[in-house]
């Protein structure tokens, strides 16, 4: 009888042993991927100039053929939620580490990694498009790393005229005749020097739950993100067809589209922040 209950307690103590070594490996906190992919319907976006043969050609909703030379967008205000609803953010105050420039013709910016996420099961992701209004400043000194790598070389998502970034930045050709488009947004200030006050406010929240649960502690998952860019034209809150700049209405070039129809783009993209939280945005897959 000695010997069986000290069998029972050696049993116990192993036990015991192996499962604490299991729960430690899994409290390591690891790396969260999000892979980011940039389509038009399901057909990955070809970037291409006007004479292109190989650049990806995308019809609207409206019938109206265009493709694009050139496409960017900020991703900032990264936030993970758990399946008990606890959000864990990222860096959510400091651009330099929690916020990036996605761009089409830069494979390496289509992978932007979380570093020391916190142990736990993750069923949803919010983040940013565009910079929130109480960090979307030219802040070199703040934000040296976000500052260059937004302006540096042929990114230019700075304003020329502003003090704020641009949050995303199209350029292209419509119709059969290879008309350009040029689609700029970012939030806008109203009043003087001194007296600003916010106008459009170009930054959408997207929310999105994730189709499996993101595991993270001995895993490193990679979370894939698909920005469908027939939402431009073709969105859930307005079907747009572009016109000539000598028109106000629906025109898709920077020195001539006002703020309000900035919005209307940034509506489709981003979403309206009431009955749209998802814009052109879904979640496609998750690797544990």
């Amino acid at each position: 009888m000695k010997h069986l209950k000290k069998y029972i307690l050696l049993t116990t103590v192993i036990f015991a042993f192996l499962s604490c070594s299991s729960d430690d490996e899994n409290r390591v906190a690891n790396n969260v991927t999000l892979e980011f992919s940039n389509t038009f319907n399901e057909t990955p976006l070809v970037l291409g100039d006007a004479s292109s043969s190989t650049a990806t050609i995308n019809t609207s909703d409206a019938g109206q053929v265009h493709h694009f030379s050139e496409l960017k967008y900020v991703i900032s205000n990264i936030r993970l939620i758990k399946a008990n609803g606890d959000e864990i953010p990222y860096n959510i105050n400091d651009l330099d580490n929690g916020a990036t420039v996605v761009d089409q013709s830069k494979p390496e910016t289509l992978n932007y990694v979380l570093n020391e996420i916190p142990v736990g099961d993750y069923t949803e992701i919010k983040f940013g498009l565009g910079v929130r209004s109480d960090l979307n400043n030219l802040d070199e000194v703040s934000f040296p790393t976000f500052y260059n790598n937004a302006g540096a070389n042929d990114t230019q998502m700075h304003w020329e005229w502003g003090t704020g970034y641009r949050f995303t930045k199209i350029e292209g050709f419509y119709d059969t005749d290879n008309m350009e488009l040029s689609f700029h947004s970012g939030s806008t200030l109203e009043g003087e020097e001194g007296n600003y006050t916010q106008g459009v406010d170009a930054y959408r929240d997207i929310t999105l739950e994730l189709p499996t649960t993101a595991t993270v502690g001995s895993n490193a998952p990679i979370i894939s993100i698909k920005a469908d860019f027939h939402y431009l034209l073709s969105g859930n809150s307005h079907t747009i067809t572009l016109v000539s700049t000598e028109d106000i209405s629906n025109n898709a070039t920077p020195s001539t589209h006002t703020a309000t129809e900035m919005e209307k783009f940034v509506d489709n993209i981003g979403g309206n922040g009431t009955t749209d939280l998802s814009g052109m945005f879904s979640v496609t897959s998750v690797e544990n």
